[in-house]
């Protein structure tokens, strides 16, 4: 589902780790951008729960036919290659090798399910903008990712990731305009922080800013994450939380 305007939007001076960038309004504290955002004491402890049961893989799709049935809600997860997703979901289940970690681009070339705690579905889509990838298997990674965003109705959020360091890129602009298509609603997180500088930052910030005010279905703000120091991590657990309790 696109995600109402009413969720409002704030900026932070500067940004740090786990902090939240929100776009558009002259709002600047970190309690505003928290309760937009829906951060609690009490959603960060249902977080800490619900990411400390089990969480195994389940399936694995490489076509549109074999996608498993969708029974619980799902939150997937989005990112050019390399931009740090495998890390990201490791870190956000506590699993060192849960998701595979590669420094060889491309690697995950299906969708890998993934059910947490009984209660969720995280879906792990296959890397996308790896430029040394046949056409054919770039045109068939593509139909498959499409053909789960128009037909999964348990799909809650994609979460969008993005090299801190780099900002996004073309394909992420593609990828987001067919999130928009398939109004999949869709939140950006900045990876790898711990490996960006601060100058960096503040102008990667603005100008993601301003980019998620033109697309309807971005949700308006960003959280900075690093797997490696675990910031943006209990942030990140909350929400998803707050997503598996909304069914």
């Amino acid at each position: 589902m696109v995600p109402d305007e009413k969720d409002g939007c704030a900026s932070k001076e500067k940004l740090k780790a786990g902090e939240w960038i929100m776009s558009g309004t002259d709002r600047d504290t970190q309690d505003t951008v928290d309760s937009a955002a829906g951060i609690t004491p009490e959603s960060l402890e249902k977080g800490r729960i619900l990411f400390a049961g089990e969480c195994r893989f389940v399936a694995g799709a490489t076509t549109a036919d074999n996608l498993p049935p969708g029974t619980l809600p799902e939150v997937a997860f989005a990112g050019r290659s390399n931009v740090g997703k495998s890390s990201l979901i490791n870190a956000l289940t506590g699993h060192k090798t849960l998701a595979r970690i590669s420094q060889t681009p491309g690697r995950t070339r299906q969708i890998n399910f993934f059910v947490l705690n009984d209660r969720m579905m995280l879906v792990d889509l296959p890397g996308h903008g790896y430029a040394k990838a046949p056409k054919h298997e770039i045109y068939r990674w593509t139909e498959l990712t499409d053909a789960y965003f128009r037909g999964r109705a348990t799909l809650r959020r994609l979460y969008l990731l993005v090299d801190s360091r780099y900002g996004a890129k073309k394909v992420d602009r593609d990828l987001m305009d067919r999130l928009d298509a398939a109004a999949v609603s869709y939140q950006m997180v900045l990876t790898k922080t711990d490996k960006a500088k601060a100058k960096d930052l503040e102008q990667i910030k603005e100008r993601l800013g301003e980019e998620i005010r033109q697309h309807p279905a971005a949700l308006p703000y960003i959280i900075a994450t690093s797997a490696r120091e675990s910031s943006g991590i209990p942030e990140l657990r909350a929400m998803l939380a707050g997503l598996c309790e909304a069914g």
